[in-house]
């Protein structure tokens, strides 16, 4: 059953990026953040759910079509599950069709790191809260006007504010 739920995560995340050709972006981290949150594995199991612990702290990824925010449309702010930290604004939701959330901008780029990824045998940009270090999921160079990005975040590694 684990490899049907892995092989159907691949084949989305291939799928959403039309050809199967996945591109790293070239954004730098801005990351500033002075008040990160240190915790230990314990700490965080603590205080997240088993799914939020597997995707945040293991980078893990959620099945597609499955999170809570995938369609979700009302007005407000996403921050990080784990720590609070905003990071992106509904109004730079929009539905790429992939699976998960997506949104064109963060609310301010020293709110996350970005990093390159070379798991699943192809090269991505992760992109984790610059807060507390947790795992959002990846970030595409195939989004809509004005950025031309695309932030295909796990519902459960954000909440909604409204």
């Amino acid at each position: 059953m684990k490899n049907i739920i892995y092989l159907s995560i691949v084949f989305s995340i291939i799928a959403c990026n039309g050809n199967g050709q996945i591109k790293q972006t070239n954004i730098k981290s801005t990351s500033t953040m002075s008040n990160k949150i240190e915790k230990t594995d314990e700490d965080w199991k603590k205080v997240l759910n088993p799914e939020q612990f597997n995707v945040l702290r293991e980078k893990g990824t959620e099945i597609p079509y499955s999170g809570k925010y995938y369609l979700h449309k009302e007005k407000g702010v996403y921050v990080c599950a784990a720590c609070g930290n905003e990071l992106f604004k509904s109004d730079t939701k929009f539905d790429a069709g992939c699976g998960w959330p997506s949104f064109s901008d963060v609310i301010d780029p020293s709110k996350v790191v970005y990093t390159k990824d070379k798991s699943l045998g192809m090269t991505r940009t992760e992109i984790t809260c610059a807060k507390c270090g947790g795992h959002l999921g990846h970030v595409f160079d195939d989004g809509p006007a004005p950025t031309g990005l695309r932030y295909c975040i796990n519902s459960v590694s954000i909440e909604f504010k409204k």
